[in-house]
């Protein structure tokens, strides 16, 4: 006898055989002991999760002789028939090739005779909706109406090209994708059966790359038999598949968050010198990095992952690997993966996607960063609440005690909610001239600060200088959490050597958040008019509080009002 492939060998005969499809072997079987099936069925659902295997399961229960039965014998004369093929009454219909009016018709006129050998005619129309529009109309009345001894089984993949009134007319049941670890047991089962070996690992990766079709997994599991000597290993199934080890996967995202593209580049030397699909390959890249995110989110649920035990250096790669990167490299390749579908050159999309990754703005330094920044919130806000319950102290105690500190302490006092008297002194020394210069460089000693100190580049990216004197410059916040921060030492100390870096000559930082800043400048300006008003010669001289704040904050953004012959 002539070899058969496994898929054909152990095609189930019992519903109890058809694993991952217990939703509708249950309701079959209750359906055909209690006699109530129905005269048309749709099974719909992807390629190899057992619906025409299902079909004929229910060709043979129904036509039992041992019916009704929840399983047919398989060893009836009926049973026998419908295995081997000969049994007139059922009649398998594969749509692809026979989707003319005329084939229906023809359906349409034998259906109306009796069964020869059985109790019911079954009619099993696989991929039915490769059907032309004038044979689903042919076919509507014969559904809609069939003789009491008929019975149709449609078959699709895709049920959305079937027409509405077809499927109204069916009961349908949505076959899955079998899981992972269903196929194992019945791939382990099978090879138990044949006298073979195999790794537990090799069958997982079948598995996986059969993506929920049995017919798939058997047919790559006789092609790995064939392949291998005495027991099938990982490296077996990978030669076969074409897919890439778990540790050529780690080398990857390690040489993406370490941003070393030369490595990235020899990597896909490799898999292309190795006859390696890259789409193939992409996919896998992507699932691995699925798994990375899920093994963070919920490490215990091995279950949930599709690329089975993972090794020491995935689980490294998951400590240290912020979430917010994972998102961004698998939106990178599944961009790459769409655009490498219209194309012929693979390899320059796969190489570009590799580059990008390795040179995006993600440093590992940074990502880490902010990572432990999520963990420091709760503890800085517990400070601020504290900030923010102490008394105020009053204005002349702050400065007279700030008198015989240098710059760089009293910087520290002018942020938060505490009175303002270094801000305030600094500007009457202040000048646009000075706010100039510093801003046409701010690009450049951020840069610097980046270089330095990763961290106080994060804390200050939202700020902007407001104003500048000749040894002090002030820094604004949009947020009170990064005000207090930037006023820390270390933070300020950075930021002090990189203006002085840049401008040449030393700086003392201020700080304050915005809304402070806007109150500030308003009081500053009030006081100085209040000091100006004796010192006025004539109503046409210019305003000293005018000509003070045109030096400090710029003559472009100075609004003056009369206000009951005050200048505002």
């Amino acid at each position: 006898m002539s070899y058969q492939a496994l898929y054909r060998v152990w095609r189930p005969r019992t519903f109890k055989d058809l694993i991952g499809q217990e939703h509708v072997t249950k309701t079959l079987q209750n359906a055909i002991v209690s006699g109530k099936f129905s005269h048309a069925y749709l099974f719909t659902g992807p390629r190899g999760t057992g619906k025409t295997t299902a079909a004929k399961i229910v060709a043979k229960a129904v036509n039992c002789e041992k019916a009704p039965v929840r399983e047919p014998c398989n060893e009836c004369s009926t049973c026998r028939s419908i295995l081997d093929g000969s049994n007139s009454d059922v009649i398998e219909i594969d749509a692809a090739s026979n989707n003319g009016v005329d084939e229906i018709r023809d359906l349409r006129e034998k259906v109306k005779y009796a069964p020869a050998q059985s109790v019911n005619k079954v009619y099993i129309i696989d991929e039915v909706h490769m059907l032309s529009t004038g044979a689903f109309n042919a076919l509507l009345k014969t559904l809609e109406e069939p003789p009491g001894h008929a019975i149709f089984i449609l078959a699709t993949t895709e049920p959305h090209k079937v027409p509405p009134t077809i499927i109204s007319r069916c009961q349908r049941f949505d076959f899955r994708r079998i899981p992972n670890k269903a196929m194992v047991r019945r791939m382990q089962t099978i090879m138990e059966r044949e006298g073979l070996d195999a790794e537990n690992d090799a069958l997982s990766l079948v598995a996986r790359t059969a993506e929920g079709g049995m017919r798939d997994a058997l047919s790559i599991l006789d092609q790995v038999i064939s392949y291998s000597d005495d027991k099938i290993t990982v490296q077996d199934v990978l030669a076969v598949t074409g897919t890439v080890s778990e540790s050529f996967l780690s080398r990857i995202a390690s040489a993406f968050l370490n941003k070393d593209a030369e490595g990235a580049l020899e990597a896909v030397d490799e898999l292309i010198e190795n006859g390696k699909d890259p789409m193939r390959f992409i996919e896998d890249l992507i699932y691995y990095f699925r798994d990375l995110l899920l093994f963070q989110t919920a490490p215990a649920l091995e279950e949930i992952r599709e690329r089975g035990e993972k090794d020491e250096s995935f689980r490294n790669l998951a400590q240290h690997c912020p979430k917010q990167w994972i998102y961004s490299v698998i939106d990178t390749l599944n961009a790459s993966q769409q655009e490498m579908k219209w194309t012929n050159s693979k390899r320059i999309f796969l190489e570009v996607a590799f580059v990008k990754l390795c040179q995006e703005d993600s440093s590992a330094e940074q990502s880490e960063m902010y990572t432990n920044l999520l963990g420091k919130i709760e503890q800085l806000e517990s400070e601020l609440n504290r900030l923010k319950q102490q008394q105020p102290v009053e204005s002349g105690q702050i400065q007279e005690a700030n008198k015989d500190k240098p710059a760089k302490q009293q910087a520290s006092s002018s942020s938060g909610k505490q009175p303002f008297a270094p801000v305030k002194a600094m500007l009457k020394k202040a000048s646009k001239q000075e706010l100039n210069n510093l801003r046409q460089m701010w690009g450049n000693i951020m840069n610097e600060i980046r270089q330095e100190k990763v961290s106080a580049h994060a804390w200050l990216k939202d700020s902007q200088p407001v104003a500048c004197s000749d040894d002090t410059f002030l820094l604004s916040f949009p947020y009170e959490m990064h005000c207090q921060m930037a006023s820390k030492d270390q933070i300020r100390t950075t930021v002090e050597q990189s203006v002085r870096k840049i401008l040449n000559k030393p700086l003392a930082m201020l700080t304050i958040i915005d809304s402070d800043w806007e109150k500030v400048k308003e009081s500053f300006v009030q006081n100085q008019q209040e000091e100006s008003e004796g010192k006025k010669n004539s109503k046409h001289e210019e305003d000293p509080l005018i000509a003070e704040a045109k030096r400090i904050f710029g003559e472009e953004i100075i609004e003056i009002k009369e206000t009951g012959g005050i200048s505002e």
